[in-house]
């Protein structure tokens, strides 16, 4: 008897329950029916005792593969969701974190505030923050990237969601001119000795996008040193829990008049936001 759909939704929730936490399961199950196989929960419920196709089938088992090696379900999908714009992503970049939308929340209040109008995106990765500056406000904005394969993928965003933005391959602010205008920017933050504790997950995403010399501070220390030197009108970063302090303190030695941190929802140090 062939398989149908309702039957290949509890044998998915089987097989994702084997190696990951039985809520996570269910709501992985659902994503992969829904976002995989374009099938809603409302077509499943009038559907479900039809047989579902071969190739449905098929697709499924291969994913189930691969998301039992810990490979992410946004790298098998090869698109994430980032303020309910989809974006493309792959082994290059960093898969969108809901964190980093407090970053973009910080940058769309600050430049408002200070009337700002130009954005740089230092390290865009997928583009997620360059793009929803761009579609977001009237900012000249503009993104860099030191990965070729990542600038790329952040080109490819912008041109599918219709946002204009000036790329630049380069280290951080080496290869935009002035003015800068506000510094955006999701570095690598993590802790070079925190490897063998991450989630084997992150594995599969790019090292250099994630970790840092200096337990994680480097990059952002040299950026707000970058920033302060060349005339940012402000330089907000995404960074990591129990950082912030630190951070403040070089910040106001590079000449920053104020640098203050904006906790997330778990109340851990996120966005830190310096201010000449």
């Amino acid at each position: 008897m062939a398989q149908t759909y309702h039957q290949l939704r509890l044998d998915l929730a089987t097989a994702l329950a084997g190696f990951l936490d039985p809520t996570e399961a269910q709501a992985e199950c659902h994503r992969w029916l829904e976002e995989g196989l374009g099938l809603s929960r409302s077509w499943l419920a009038a559907h479900g005792n039809e047989a579902a196709p071969a190739e449905a089938r098929r697709r499924i088992s291969g994913w189930v593969r691969r998301r039992s090696l810990g490979e992410p379900w946004a790298y098998i999908l090869g698109w994430s969701r980032f303020r309910e714009r989809r974006f493309e992503v792959n082994s290059d970049t960093l898969i969108p974190r809901p964190e980093t939308e407090l970053l973009v929340e910080a940058a769309l209040d600050v430049g408002g505030r200070l009337g700002v109008e130009r954005c740089v995106d230092v390290g865009t990765g997928s583009g997620i923050i360059a793009v929803s500056l761009a579609l977001e406000t009237g900012w000249r904005v503009s993104a860099t990237e030191l990965c070729a394969g990542a600038l790329a993928v952040a080109q490819r965003n912008a041109r599918s969601l219709g946002a204009s933005i000036a790329f630049h391959e380069g280290d951080l602010l080496e290869a935009v001119p002035d003015p800068l205008g506000l510094v955006v920017a999701n570095l690598p933050y993590v802790d070079p000795a925190d490897r063998p504790t991450l989630q084997r997950e992150l594995a599969f995403e790019p090292a250099s996008a994630l970790f840092a010399p200096d337990r994680g501070l480097a990059l952002s220390e040299k950026l707000l040193s970058q920033a302060r030197e060349r005339g940012a009108t402000a330089c907000l970063l995404e960074i990591g829990a129990g950082q912030g302090g630190e951070l403040c303190r070089r910040a106001m030695g590079f000449g920053w008049a104020k640098a203050m941190i904006h906790q997330d929802f778990a109340g851990h140090d996120r966005i830190l936001v310096a201010l000449p």
